[in-house]
Formats: C-alpha cells, structure tokens, sequence
C-alpha cells in the first residue's frame, strides 16, 4: 500500500513538473503574441525565449524533486542512486545553460543593478 502510494505521489509530481513546462510555453506563445504591434521584434523574441526558458527552468526544478523522491523513498539502492547521480547532472547542466539564455549572466553572478545598489548604499 505505502509503495504504490509513493508510486502516486512521483507520477502526480512529474505530471505536474510537465505541466508546469507545458502552462509555461503556452503563457509565453500568447504573451509573445499579444505584443506584436506593442515591441520590436527582436525585443519581443528575447523576451518569448526567457518566457519559455523560465518555464522550462521551473518545470525541471519540479521534476528533479519527482526523482529524488523516487530514489530514496521507493528504491534506494546504489544502481537507482547512480541513474539518480546523472539525472540531476544532466538537469542541472540543462539548468545553467538555460539561466545562461534567460539571464545573460552565471547564476551565481550579480547583475549590474545589484552592485551597483551594493556600492551606493556602502
């Protein structure tokens, strides 16, 4: 009972990490298309690209949580660990490089507004 539960639970996780990529690449179409007379069209295509990498970014957050959840609560083992292990590289690679995109800069960067904020207030 309590394994098929689990089960549920990592299925009801990863469906919603997948809608959550799926709301968000639908939420940027009909953004991107609402400002077709409003922006320039390079302005608007940057926009549309970060719209859909933050939804992306957001959805394999929610879908990295789904497999870590199957890993050690329904088959801890070394083999299940290990394909967790390359999971989350691979996740975490596609996940920089999309901050990257979005961005323009290393997630652990600071923007230009933040230091210069920093260097104001000191």
């Amino acid at each position: 009972m309590t394994d098929q539960l689990l089960h549920i639970i990592v299925r009801s996780v990863e469906w919603f990490g997948i809608a959550i990529i799926v709301l968000g690449l639908i939420v940027s179409t009909v953004r991107f298309a609402m400002q077709l007379r409003i922006q320039e069209a390079h302005d608007r295509f940057r926009a549309y690209r970060a719209d859909i990498g933050r939804g992306i970014l957001l959805g394999l957050e929610v879908l990295v949580a789904a497999d870590i959840i199957a890993t050690v609560a329904i088959e801890p083992t070394l083999d299940s660990l290990a394909v967790l292990a390359g999971i989350v590289a691979i996740r975490t690679f596609l996940s920089l490089s999309l901050e990257v995109e979005v961005s323009g800069r290393w997630p652990w960067q600071q923007s230009r507004a933040e230091v210069k904020q920093r260097q104001e207030s000191q």
